[in-house]
């Protein structure tokens, strides 16, 4: 019998087999737009294999932009798996460039793990750059182990590098992402420490050598936040108080939304104010777990900024806000907390600081260590998270609206628009749109703003609209209308810069719509 060979894999001996293990997927991920080994190097260096092994590549398998770290979030491996799970026919060998590009995790068995679902399924695994063949053997399973390890060690000692360069940037004075909040603004400044304007929102530097730092924004809302600490400290207001004053005079946040008593709370508390730099009061090192920190942990500059608000002031709102929790015993907290629960249903950190008469969700923390176990003690288990029931009522809400409105605006510019029993909207019985509410995600320690799509291709709309929202789900942040030509892929992950292939699509509102869809007479067209 002919021996068939297949590399780095184990080589089957029956044609039958050889035919199936001859069809082969491949798996590529990068984490960011700068890595060495970026999707098309992969995808080359691995069909370049499977070309020298004569592999018939069926499938490609891609995770952008995703940290190797965690299993959750890729969905292309996630995708892979259930595939082989389900005992897939497409493809019999998996090839993946490198121990790396399967995954970063901690936990090596994890990786282990992945691969061992795989092969029990039939699945041949290759990693096409690796010196050896993964062939189940001594030398391959002890040469996997080590550089599983060493994957991991990577990402440990960049994880404390990355750290400890943003430890120094604090301490320097320099802001490490964030929104500027109310009564601030975020100012560009270069190596020389020259200033080079401010950043508005969803503004980014484009220098790396550029740095952020923070200052006083326009008079008015200097004022209001001043305001707020007189009203709180010298009148005795609470922070609801205050927020329905503040929405009674049409007052907006920075984010053009009404005041809660949260919002509030954020101001009086927030150490920003006097000019303080603060950083790590809660970290999520290594995608393993989230952590409040405790104070001896932060990383603080002090007077890094220009105050906008009297230390004074601002110091005696603290205890203020630290006496409200102090005079109350265990129990009574634990009561409060209790009762919330049973009134709303559910129990969230937005649910409790947004409810008067409550100590804040920190100051749970504080006192028993974490908002969960305060939770516990009194015998509630979150199943979820319960603001997205909320979040998922609003969009539902407001994609209704957006709809019906725009439906009312092209009709009111002398168009036609009907929907169909698929939900798209026939416009003048030409153009298929197809709407979708992107949810904002925010990731990572550097709360980074994400917003994950799955487009329908079974629609087949001529043209997509995308109505990105903003960080709190509450109201749209932007548009895309992307034409159906320009989509190769029904999943978008966007972030806030995505580049001019798909930012050239971005627009503030819906007129761009309204304008191609109206109907214009021949003669004002001659």
């Amino acid at each position: 019998m002919t021996e068939v060979r297949m590399g780095a894999g184990a080589a089957p001996t029956d044609v039958a087999s050889a035919q199936a293990t001859r069809r082969a997927a491949i798996y590529v991920r990068m984490s960011t737009d700068h890595q060495k080994y970026s999707i098309e190097n992969q995808s080359a260096a691995i069909r370049e294999y499977a070309e020298k092994y004569d592999l018939e590549i069926v499938k490609t398998y891609t995770d952008g932009g995703r940290s190797g770290l965690s299993f959750s979030g890729r969905d292309a491996l996630q995708n892979l798996i259930a595939d082989v799970e389900a005992g897939t026919k497409e493809f019999g060998s998996i090839l993946v460039l490198d121990i790396t590009r399967w995954g970063r995790f901690q936990d090596v068995d994890e990786s282990a793990y992945y691969e061992f679902i795989c092969r029990r399924a039939g699945f041949d695994v290759q990693y096409v750059a690796e010196s050896f063949r993964n062939d189940g053997s001594l030398q391959a399973n002890l040469m996997k182990s080590i550089k599983r390890s060493m994957a991991g060690e990577y990402s440990r000692e960049l994880s404390a590098k990355v750290f400890a360069g943003q430890c120094r940037l604090i301490e320097k004075g320099f802001k490490q992402g964030g929104m500027a909040g109310y009564g601030l603004r975020r100012m560009l400044i270069n190596e020389k420490g020259e200033l080079k304007g401010i950043l508005r929102r969803g503004e980014h530097k484009s220098f790396q050598t550029d740095r952020v730092i923070l200052v006083p924004g326009p008079e008015e809302e200097i004022e209001t936040v001043n305001w707020m600490y007189r009203a709180f400290v010298d009148e005795g207001k609470t922070e609801l108080e205050i927020a329905r004053i503040l929405n009674q005079k049409e007052i907006l946040t920075d984010m053009g939304r009404g005041w809660t008593r949260g919002t509030v709370h954020q101001i009086l508390t927030n150490e920003k104010y006097i000019g303080n730099n603060v950083f790590n009061k809660t970290s999520f090192k290594l995608k393993q777990r989230h952590v409040e920190n405790t104070p001896d942990m932060w990383i603080r500059a002090d007077g890094a900024f220009q105050g906008i608000v009297d230390q004074k002031y601002f110091f005696t709102a603290q205890g203020m806000i630290r006496e409200r929790s102090r005079r109350l015993s265990d129990d009574d907290m634990l009561g409060r907390l209790k009762s919330l629960q049973e009134r709303q249903g559910w129990l969230s950190g937005l649910i409790i600081d947004e409810a008067d008469n409550m100590p804040s969700s920190s100051a749970y923390s504080t006192r028993f260590g974490s908002l969960v176990r305060a939770y516990q003690l009194i015998g509630y288990t979150p199943a979820r998270d319960y603001r997205y029931i909320l979040i998922n009522r609003r969009l539902r809400q407001l994609y209704a609206e957006i709809i019906k409105e725009s439906a009312s605006k092209i009709s009111a510019l002398g168009g036609k628009v009907r929907r169909d029993e698929s939900d798209l909207l026939i416009i003048n019985d030409e153009l298929r749109l197809s709407a979708v509410i992107a949810r904002c995600r925010i990731q990572g320690v550097r709360k980074n703003l994400r917003w994950k799509i799955y487009l329908d291709a079974g629609l087949q709309p001529d043209i997509t609209l995308i109505i990105r929202m903003d960080s709190a789900n509450e109201s749209p942040l932007d548009y895309f209308l992307l034409p159906s030509i320009d989509l190769e892929n029904p999943y978008l992950r966007l972030s806030e810069e995505n580049g001019l292939s798909i930012d050239a699509y971005r627009f503030d509102d819906l007129e761009p719509l309204f304008q191609f869809t109206e109907r214009v007479a021949l003669q004002e067209v001659a």
